[in-house]
């Protein structure tokens, strides 16, 4: 039987953030008000692995506290393995690759792995590793903070953060 996967939860400034470990490797990382998503994803990808409730993994709370602290690329430090299709871990991998401070569209990723939009949106809307491969850094072709599962404040919000969003008022 496959060692039990670690659920967690760390206290952040937009909000509880719950993860899921394999061992010290992040596979699920939402939003804690998202449970219901965290449920339906260790159901689907994990149903012959039990989850026990446990403590973060000490590089990984720092990884976070960092972040939050200013150090924008500190969540590139944690290793994460997603379950989905070829497609979607493609998508995905190519999230990581955008740097804090900067943003990119749905349409830009699409060609970059020769897809369409919407295929790209899609799989998007499904990461299941939420900040860590940050999906809250694509937004739309005309500059709009379209749809994220955290909540457009929260996306503006990590942005402002990372600069990429600059407060000119």
């Amino acid at each position: 039987m496959p060692a039990p996967l670690t659920k967690c939860q760390l206290e952040t400034p937009v909000g509880d953030v719950t993860l899921v470990l394999d061992g010290d490797t992040v596979v699920v990382c939402e939003f804690g008000d998202r449970e219901a998503r965290v449920a339906r994803q260790l159901e689907q990808y994990y149903p012959d692995r039990q989850t026990m409730a446990g403590i973060c993994p000490e590089p990984v709370k720092r990884a976070f506290a960092d972040y939050f602290a200013g150090e924008r690329d500190a969540l590139d430090r944690i290793r994460t393995s997603p379950v989905g299709t070829e497609f979607e871990k493609r998508v995905w991998q190519d999230l990581r690759s955008i740097k804090a401070g900067r943003t990119d569209s749905y349409g830009a990723m699409a060609k970059r792995l020769n897809s369409s939009a919407r295929a790209v949106g899609r799989a998007n809307g499904r990461n299941p590793i939420g900040l860590i491969h940050p999906c809250h850094r694509v937004i739309g072709a005309d500059g709009s903070l379209t749809g994220y599962a955290g909540g457009l404040d929260r996306k503006e919000w990590l942005l402002r953060h990372e600069g990429a969003i600059l407060d000119l008022g």
